[in-house]
C-alpha cells in the first residue's frame, strides 16, 4: 500500500486485497477544488470512474477492447451519491469498490471514497451494457467471470 505521507498514489495507484473489495488511492489536485479550497462534488464521480475503470483493467476487462472486439461498452444508468465529509486539496484518498450484483446486461456496485479512516461519500453505481447503437447488450460472459471476483463471496456462483 502507499505511503500515505509520500508522493506514491498522486497519479492513482491501483492497490487490490484479496476478496471482494478493489481500492484506488489518488491524491487530490488543486484543479479537483472549489474555491473554498475542497474537492467539488462532481469530481468524485470522476473518481469512482477512475477506479471502476482500473477495477475493470485489473481483471482483464479494457473498454476500448470490449468495444473494438465485442461492439459493447458501459454507460452509467443509476448513480445515487451520499456526500458525508468534504475532501480537501492534497488529501490522499482511497477509493474502494465492491460488485454488489452481475446481471445479464447491468452491474451493480458499491464505492466508497475514504479519507484515512473517514467514509467521505458513498455510492450506488448501476451499470448498463449497451451495443454500437445504444440498445442493451448481454454482458459478455468472460466480463462477467473476471469481475466475479469483486463480488461478496456468498454472492459468488
Amino acid at each position: 500500500m502507499a505511503d500515505p505521507m509520500g508522493d506514491e498514489g498522486a497519479r492513482g495507484e491501483v492497490v487490490t486485497l484479496p476478496g471482494a473489495v478493489h481500492r484506488y488511492q489518488l491524491r487530490v489536485f488543486y484543479e479537483d477544488t472549489d474555491a473554498a479550497g475542497i474537492v467539488y462534488y462532481a469530481n468524485y464521480l470522476k473518481f469512482i470512474e477512475r477506479a471502476r475503470t482500473e477495477m475493470m483493467r485489473e481483471a482483464g476487462v479494457s473498454h476500448s477492447q470490449l468495444m473494438a472486439q465485442k461492439g459493447v461498452a458501459f454507460i452509467v444508468r443509476r448513480c445515487l451519491a451520499d456526500f458525508r465529509a468534504p475532501a480537501r486539496l492534497d488529501d490522499l484518498l482511497e477509493v474502494r469498490t465492491r460488485i454488489l450484483a452481475i446481471g445479464g446486461a447491468s452491474i451493480e456496485a458499491e464505492q466508497v471514497v475514504w479519507h484515512g479512516q473517514d467514509s467521505l461519500v458513498r455510492c450506488e453505481i448501476k451499470l448498463g451494457c449497451i451495443d454500437r447503437a445504444g440498445r442493451p447488450a448481454r454482458l459478455p460472459e468472460a466480463v462477467h467471470a473476471a469481475l466475479a471476483r469483486f463480488k461478496p463471496r456468498e454472492q459468488r456462483n
